[in-house]
């Protein structure tokens, strides 16, 4: 499987979760969206071990298979179609999420994640 890694089941891993360990050792490839390292990075920056947890995910993202996705073009036509569909639904999510979303759909990933706001957008396939 594909999956694109939320903020939370990073921390998951990291924490030595089982099910979030399972998932990721058995991933075809692991996607991290640009905003779950700025929200990663930003916990980091506030909290008292941020060399460590720094040192932890580049060695993440160093590992065979792990990438991070950049927005795009296309990944801003996707999140405009996301934000179109939450506020015709009247069911808004975080912005950062929307932006999880759009890279989600633009490159046909599975989307490991615990925020159930995501079940707003039916045509995500979950990990979890």
């Amino acid at each position: 499987m594909r999956l694109a890694l939320d903020t939370n089941r990073y921390t998951d891993f990291c924490r030595g979760d089982e099910r979030a360990v399972e998932v990721l050792e058995t991933a075809e490839a692991i996607y991290v969206p640009f905003v779950v390292l700025g929200e990663l990075r930003a916990g980091f920056a506030v909290g008292k071990q941020g060399a460590r947890n720094e040192r932890v995910l580049r060695q993440f993202l160093l590992k065979p298979g792990v990438r991070v996705l950049y927005a795009d073009d296309q990944t801003t036509q996707q999140y405009a179609l996301v934000y179109r569909q939450l506020r015709s639904q009247g069911t808004p999510i975080p912005t950062n999420d929307m932006w999880v979303a759009a890279l989600v759909l633009q490159h046909n990933l599975a989307l490991f994640a615990r925020d159930r706001h995501f079940d707003h957008l039916p045509q995500i396939v979950r990990a979890d």
